[in-house]
This record gives structure tokens, sequence and C-alpha cells, in this order.
């Protein structure tokens, strides 16, 4: 298949900007698979569409303040500024962090950089394709996560074009059962749910449960081969506890219906997922990439927001629901004016 067949238009002004001011009074395209269908609902009307035979799949990865924000030190002199985004620590290396450099070009093997006016140094040590660089920190282990905390900025997505504002992204760039630090972009099917929808799925005896995928470079890499089956992931880590997966088992068993909440979720669950269905416990990194043609194991519903064209988020999507199904629903999405992207609206896919 060619990354053409997965573009849209889009207005610029459909890109949310800002968070709606409450989280579950987003709006939910409810897409149905065997009709052919779609309607219009709000997300708060998800706990209705639900029922003891369901299990809802929630990713409890927390966002860390990720971006930081830095100057080139050159022969001891502040020079330009430069932008780090940490992506995940290095295996293989003390204190050493693959990170997305901006500009890329000003930071080559060697350059040395202050992070928070003299809190963090680093220098880079190796260069990659697309921006990516390995940055040594100069910071004893046990406090660069507190200094991290200290200097770092939430990492918003680019298409968000205004000043990071931590009243309201620092509490709504987060979900409300985020406990696993580790991602660096919000799973963000997850921000419509609130205390109040999570109880009453409860009283309607719908059971919820955590796994861990923290979001990565993966998860914003952008496609750039024509033929997506060349397309390689990124690897980023999932875990699923033991008692999280005998739950998803038994369910599963006695005929339940799985509803994973976000593209991270369905790529943790389809990646610890054997042939028959069974999920697998443990931690692991997955680089698996689904599009079209491939065959679901586990996932029977999925809540996701919409996604950028040509990305490989939005090829999951259309694996699920079909590629032409979700393209018709994106066009009817963009018609009645949903808000698109991270602080957009969702999509129910049954």
């Amino acid at each position: 298949m060619q990354r053409a067949d997965f573009d849209y238009e889009l207005p610029a002004e459909l890109i949310a900007q800002e968070p709606a001011p409450e989280r579950d009074r987003s709006r939910m395209l409810v897409v149905d698979r065997a009709r052919g269908v779609w309607r219009d609902e709000s997300f708060a009307e998800l706990p209705s569409m639900l029922g003891p035979d369901d299990l809802v799949v929630l990713n409890n990865t927390r966002v860390f303040p990720a971006r930081l924000v830095g100057r080139r030190m050159i022969s001891g002199a502040s020079g330009a500024q430069v932008e780090a985004l940490l992506i995940a620590r290095a295996e293989d290396g003390e204190n050493e962090w693959e990170v997305l450099a901006k500009p890329g070009r000003a930071l080559r093997i060697g350059a040395e950089i202050d992070f928070g006016c003299g809190r963090l140094r680093g220098v880079v040590v190796s260069a990659g394709e697309e921006g990516r660089r390995r940055i040594r920190f100069d910071c004893p282990s046990d406090q660069f996560e507190r200094i991290v905390d200290e200097i770092g900025n939430t990492p918003l997505p680019p298409y968000i074009r205004r000043e990071r504002t931590a009243r309201i992204d620092e509490p709504r760039y987060q979900t409300v059962y985020a406990r696993r630090r580790g991602a660096i972009a919000a799973p963000t099917a997850g921000l419509h749910f609130t205390p109040r929808v999570l109880e009453e799925l409860r009283a309607r005896g719908v059971d919820t449960i955590e796994i861990t995928h923290h979001v990565g470079y993966a998860t914003f890499q952008p496609v750039r081969v024509e033929r997506i089956e060349e397309h390689r992931i990124a690897a980023e880590r999932y875990e699923i506890t033991p008692e999280a997966a005998e739950t998803i088992n038994r369910r599963r068993a006695s005929g339940g219906r799985l509803l994973a909440v976000g593209t991270t979720s369905v790529r943790a669950l389809e990646s610890a997922a054997e042939d028959g269905g069974t999920v697998r416990p443990g931690s692991g990194v997955t680089g698996l990439f689904i599009y079209p043609g491939y065959r679901f194991r586990v996932v029977d519903a999925l809540l996701t927001n919409f996604h950028l064209p040509e990305s490989s988020l939005l090829m999951l999507v259309a694996a699920f629901g079909g590629r032409e199904p979700i393209l018709e629903a994106y066009r009817h999405a963009v018609a009645a004016r949903y808000r698109f992207y991270s602080y957009g609206d969702c999509m129910l896919i049954v």
C-alpha cells in the first residue's frame, strides 16, 4: 500500500490548540464496523454503551517533562538556543540518552550543551538521522530525574502552535490515571476520562484494567517511505502484569469484549498476544507496526483520537476499522467540525 492511501484534507483551524473545558464533554464519533455506519455522540455517553461483559484496557504511562531547552557552549561562552527531547535512556551507556534535537544540524558530535542555566550539562556522543542524537549528561544518575522535573517542559506536539502553559498543560496533558513515569507524549485517547466516567463504568459493572506502554518516538515517527510495508517503527517499552493478563484472558475466554483505549494499548496487547489470543504477562519492547492486512488477536473495540494524515497511527486505525470506512468517517468528522489530534475529540470503533 502507498503512504498517499492514508491522506485526507484537514483545515488547520480544526487542529485543537487547547483542551476542551471539560475532559469528558468531548465529542465522540461512534463507528459500527459490522453495519458500516457511524453516529455522533458525546464521550460522556461511553459508559452507557458498555456492559458487564466488556473490559476496558487503560494505558497508565505518565508523561514526564522531557523537553529540555538549553544553549550550546562554545569556548565556555553561551551560544544559540537548542532543544533536546528525551526519547529513551541508552542501554549501553551510563547516563546517556537518545534525544530528538532541534535544530539537529547545530548539534554535531562533541557539541556541549548547557540546560537550565548550569543545572545540567551534556555532550553529543553520536549522531543519527532525522535529528536524533545521543547525549551524555554530566550528572549523578540518582539526581537526573529530579533535575529534569525541575528544568524540563511538557513535550507538547509541534502542531500545538502556542506557548506552553504550565497551568493548562501540566494537568491536562496527562491522564487522570497516569502512574508509571516514562512517556514523552500522552496516550491521548485516555485524556477524555474523568473520575466521574470511571465511577460510572464501575457502577454499570464494567471492569477496567491498567497496562503500561511508554509513548516514545515511534508514536509520532513520520512515515517517509512510499510503500508503507517498508516502514520500520522505533521500539517502545511496555509491561503487562500477571494480574492484568489473567483478567484479559479470563474475560476473553468467557466471550467478553475487550476495549483498548488508545493505539498504544493496542500495540502492547497485540505484541503480548499469542496466535490463539492468549496474552502473555511480562515487560519488553515492541516495534510492532500495524497496517491494513494485520489480523488482530486480542482487541475487539478501540477508542482513539483523530490522527495525522499518512501517520502510522492512522494506518493502525485503518487496519482495525477498514481503510475506506475510516477515511469516510474522517471526512465526516471534518465536515462536522470535530476537533483533531491530541487535545481533540475521539472516535469509538466497535
